[in-house]
Parts: structure tokens; sequence; C-alpha cells
């Protein structure tokens, strides 16, 4: 097979390639006191002009950390270490891998406002292939932190190139950012797109192309 094959995968598998069987969610570890956060948040209650000691809030200092100790679980996590276990049995596949359409979660570092979007990968092996499941767990390893979208796109794309040492790396990401809709400019809906690339997909139009191509398809 070819350069120019391209296999696809959209919010699902494709048969022929290896899935790893660990898709299990990561759990939060409560392995920190979470009373001066609490604290922090009631602090944040008052200075909007709430009482945090009515019904409706008494509770909800805990639920904010707690929520955001998950939003943030990506920090326990070493991205890098999700791509170990790779397959080398790919019966001479040298044709593009493209993964679209990762919905991800993250929260701006500026804001603490949502960052909501969709990843795209794309990855040219050089002797071995990883299980699907493992790019979106990278996904959602660098968009459970804090973030901006650029840093993101780059932490991924470099993830891969560590992980898997392939001859191209591709990685668009769109997303929708809350601190311009629910803040500031209130604009409605904007998207930002961010894209890295290395190897052949950085010095390639064509295999560029094809990339986008099947980004778009899944529209």
């Amino acid at each position: 097979m070819n350069e120019s094959a391209v296999s696809v995968f959209r919010n699902g598998r494709l048969a022929s390639h290896p899935v790893d069987e660990e898709d299990t969610p990561d759990e939060v570890r409560p392995d920190v006191s979470y009373d001066a956060p609490e604290e922090g948040v009631r602090a944040l209650l008052r200075a909007i002009g709430e009482d945090p000691d009515r019904d409706g809030l008494r509770d909800t200092p805990g639920r904010v950390v707690r929520a955001f100790a998950e939003y943030c679980s990506g920090y326990a996590l070493d991205p890098v270490a999700l791509l170990q276990r790779k397959f080398s049995e790919v019966s001479g596949y040298q044709g593009l891998v493209i993964l679209t359409d990762i919905d991800f979660v993250s929260h701006c570092e500026h804001h603490l406002a949502p960052i909501v979007g969709k990843a795209h990968i794309a990855y040219l092996p050089s002797n071995a292939v990883v299980g699907i499941s493992k790019l979106a767990r990278v996904v959602d390893a660098y968009a459970r932190r804090l973030q901006i979208q650029e840093r993101m796109t780059a932490q991924i794309a470099q993830c891969i190139e560590d992980g898997l040492a392939p001859r191209a790396v591709g990685v668009v990401v769109d997303a929708e950012h809350g601190c311009m809709t629910l803040q500031g400019v209130n604009k409605r809906a904007p998207r930002l797109r961010t894209q890295a690339f290395s190897g052949e997909l950085s010095v390639d139009p064509q295999m560029q192309q094809r990339f986008f191509d099947a980004i778009a398809a899944q529209r």
C-alpha cells in the first residue's frame, strides 16, 4: 500500500486497526485537602454579592472544587506513557492514519473559562501504530489542564512525535472559547483553528490536503 492511502476513524473504530481494551476513564484522586480552595470559592461568592451560606449555595464550594479537580486531572497523567503499547503487525501499511472529531473540553488559563472543541490527528507510521483510543486519551491528558489552544496543539503533536517516532505528525484543533462567548466581546460562537505539522506533513502540501479533506468530509 502506498503513501497516498488514508485510513480515517471518526467517533468509532476500524475493525482492522488494533484497539486497546483499557478504555475506562481516569478517576479523580482526592489526595489533597480541599478546605482552603472551598473557602476561596465562598470568598468569591461573597465578592459577587451572594450569600454562600444560603441553602442553594451551601454545598456549592465543595462541588466547584471537586469539579475543577476533574477538569484538571490531566496534570496527573504522563501523555507519552499512554503511547508505549505499540503494534508492529501492520501488514506493510504505509499510509496516513487519521483520527477526526475527538471531542474535548478544556479551560483557559486566563479566565478559567471553558474551551470546547474537536481535535484531529494524523500520523504516518514508521514501523508501528498505536491503539486509537490512546490518541483520544492523549488529547484528554492535555485538555484536562489549564490551557491556551496554541500550546495544547503543539503539546499533542510533540507527544505523538516522542511516543511513536513516526514519519509525519499533523494535529488540527478547532474550538470555541468561553472567554469570547461568555464575557468580554461576547461574540457568538467564533471558532479558533490551530495546527501543527512535523516530518513529511510539514513539507508535503498534498499530504496536508488529504488530512484537511478527511476533516472536512466528516462535517
